[in-house]
Parts: C-alpha cells; structure tokens; sequence
C-alpha cells in the first residue's frame, strides 16, 4: 500500500491507476502458403493434383491456391467449382509456374520450366527411368527444391502415395479384366467371377505386392479362382494374411506358372522392380499356350512389363491381341479413373500442405518429418538424392547437411 502522499500524486498524475488495455499472449503466426496447380499436360494424364474440396481446405485455414484453367477437365471438375471453392483461376500459365509451391502430379517439362522464376518448392512424381539429365540440371539451375511425391513415407514408414495408386491399379485391373472377357466388344462372352453351377473365371496374378493384393481382394470378391505367384514367400504370406484367404500362392517356377497360365482365363502383371526393368517371366510360348480369347493386364508395362509379347498400349487404344489372347498394357492405369485418384492425392497431401504452413516453413517439414524428407531430391537447388547422384554423375550431398541449424 502506497503512503506517500507525494508519491501517490505522482503516480496519479501519470495514469498509472487508469484502466490499461488487457495485453494476450501474441500466437506465432503461420505461413501463409501460395500454392500453384497447372494443367497436366503429358501424354494421356487426367489426375489433378488437389479437388475442389481440399483447395477450400486450405482456402479456410488462410492459404492461397491458384489454378490453371481447365486443369480439372479430365476428372469432371470445372474452373467454377474451383472458384467457389476459394481458388483464384489463372488464363496465364506463367502465373501458376510463379506461385511459391507447385504441385502437380507428372514431372515437368523444360517449357514449365522455363516458366518458373526460381527458388521455388516443386512437388511431382519423380519417375527416375524417365527422368533426364537435362531436366534435373534445370531444376538445379533454377534453385528449387523439388520433392517426389513416391518417395515420402508416412508415419508407419509406408509409401502412402505409391500404396494408394497401387490399390487403384490393382481393383481397376481386375474391372478393365472382366470388361474385356465380355463379349463386347470382342471378348468370349465370360462373367469375372462365379455363379452356382458353373466353373468359375480362373485367375492368375503375378506379384504378391499392393498391386497384386488388391488385385486378389477384387477377383475373390467377384468369385474368381486366384492363384498368386511371387519370388518372395514373405510377400506371399502377407498377402495370403491381408485378404483373410487361403488362395493358391506358388513361388515363381517356370513348370507350375507355364500350367497356371495355360488354364487362366485372366493373367495380371503386378510385379515391380526396386530399380530398372521388370522381370520378363512370362515367354511368349506361355502366352501361345493361353486359351483363345483369355485377357492379359500387365500392369508392370511402365517398367517393360513380365510378358514377353506386351507392349505399349494407351487409354486411346488400349488393347491388342497376339496369339488370339487380349493383351491390355496401359502404363498409367490409374487415369482411366482420374477422379478417383485424385481424391485419393488430395486426402494425403491436404494435411501435409496444412502442416507446412502451421510449421511456418517448407525447411521446418523437412527438418521435423523424417518420412517427408526422403521426397527431397533437389534442395534450393542441390542435388540430394545419392540414387540419381550415381545414374546422371552429378555431385549430391546429404540434406541433413544443408538443413539450417536451429
């Protein structure tokens, strides 16, 4: 308690007693994200990389997003539903390839960029087999940093986006199958599956990864007999786990897999390679020894597929057919369902795009999320993937070493 008589004077004059405006605790403010989506523009791709519904995600938690016009045409989406979602519609192309991040689903080409003004945040497919050299010292050129969406893990160390599109893939092979074993326009008049009475549609998967598990799943589910062959019986017992079946699984030995595939109404290519080409264990005998009018989906085409007589197909003109067997070798199946698997991105980056801006910054992603940082190829212009460090002869260091220090 103040005596002074003085002193409270003195404090009174001053206004110390007056009532002061309450002070708050000031909340870090969050980045605010500017995220460009182009328009696909290579061969044969519908995806979009982000729907309607997670560009108002991101629009209601303060983020800006700038779409390209008619980057939503091949998944039935139009420039007004992106407008009322929030999104501000770009006739000018070099606009969207100027906003801080772009996202989008195929690798870009020299012309898009062309159009980036540099030190930019990247984020695509990768596709090393296709990738070029010329391409990758561009992205270097222009210091961007560039992020592979088939390589981020998630929380479980799983490659979300590669599983996704690969259960895509697997359903959408076994529906393309049964389309093409009808009798229109070509087929032998068959029903994939199984009614009471009559002997069910036999079908064969090779690989015993997501593609070929899901593959299963859809082909037990319409009745069909499964029989799964894979080089790793690990694979094959973990699928046999997942469906909750005990199908018919086999090593690959040439003898058992020649007398599946010449009983098999259906054959579906799934298995993948780590690094260059698929195996080829499917020959062309095999293939002449497959009953009249039996459909073939290599799903493995886009890395030179496991059957001797495939070759490359597209959604124009899908199949053709070789010793009286259809052969369907499309190498980007999951746009013959563009709208599903867009979708399908949208729910796993909107969170991540949401994290980026709450983190303040694409370096605090980087830094704190482990699964994410192994997208990271090309930071601010550096090369740091030590795969394509050995493919091109390029120079790399690990991101670890150029990450700023807290």
């Amino acid at each position: 308690m103040i005596t002074d008589p003085e002193l409270l004077k003195s404090l009174l004059h001053q206004g110390a007693f007056m009532p002061q405006e309450e002070m708050l605790e000031i909340k870090r403010k969050k980045g605010q994200l500017f995220i460009g989506i182009p328009k696909e523009t290579s061969f044969q791709e519908r995806r979009v990389a982000l729907v309607p519904e997670a560009v108002s995600l991101l629009v209601a938690n303060g983020h800006r997003v700038m779409v390209e016009t008619g980057a939503g045409d091949g998944t039935n989406f139009t420039d007004t539903e992106y407008s009322e979602a929030g999104a501000e519609i770009s006739y000018d192309k070099k606009a969207v390839y100027s906003c801080d991040i772009i996202f989008k689903v195929a690798p870009p080409s020299e012309e898009e960029i062309e159009l980036m003004p540099g030190n930019q945040t990247f984020i695509s497919a990768l596709q090393i087999s296709t990738q070029p050299k010329e391409i990758l010292q561009k992205l270097m050129h222009k210091k961007t940093t560039c992020i592979a969406w088939d390589y981020i893990r998630d929380e479980e160390g799983v490659f979300s986006v590669v599983r996704t599109m690969g259960e895509i893939a697997g359903n959408t092979a076994i529906l393309v199958a049964g389309e093409l074993l009808s009798s229109f326009p070509q087929g032998k008049g068959m029903m994939l599956g199984g009614v009471a009475g009559v002997q069910p549609t036999e079908v064969v998967i090779i690989g015993a990864g997501t593609v070929g598990e899901f593959a299963t799943r859809a082909a037990l589910g319409l009745g069909a007999s499964v029989k799964v062959f894979d080089n790793s019986v690990a694979r094959l017992r973990r699928l046999q786990i997942a469906v909750g079946n005990r199908v018919f699984t086999s090593i690959i030995q040439p003898k058992v897999l020649a007398k599946a595939i010449r009983r098999a109404d259906v054959a579906i290519g799934a298995l993948r390679a780590p690094m260059g080409r698929t195996p080829c264990v499917v020959s062309e005998e095999m293939v002449e020894q497959m009953k009249e009018g039996s459909v073939v989906v290599d799903v493995s085409i886009d890395q030179g597929g496991c059957f001797e007589t495939s070759r490359v197909t597209n959604h124009n003109a899908p199949t053709f057919i070789k010793h009286g067997v259809v052969h369907y070798c499309v190498p980007n199946i999951a746009s013959r369902v563009s709208r599903t698997a867009s979708f399908a991105l949208s729910n796993i980056f909107s969170p991540l795009l949401l994290d980026i801006g709450e983190k303040g910054s694409i370096e605090d992603i980087i830094r704190f999320k482990p699964g994410f940082k192994d997208g990271v190829y090309l930071y601010k212009g550096v090369l740091t993937n030590e795969v394509l460090g050995h493919v091109f002869d390029l120079n790399y260091q690990p991101i670890d070493l150029l990450l700023p220090r807290l």
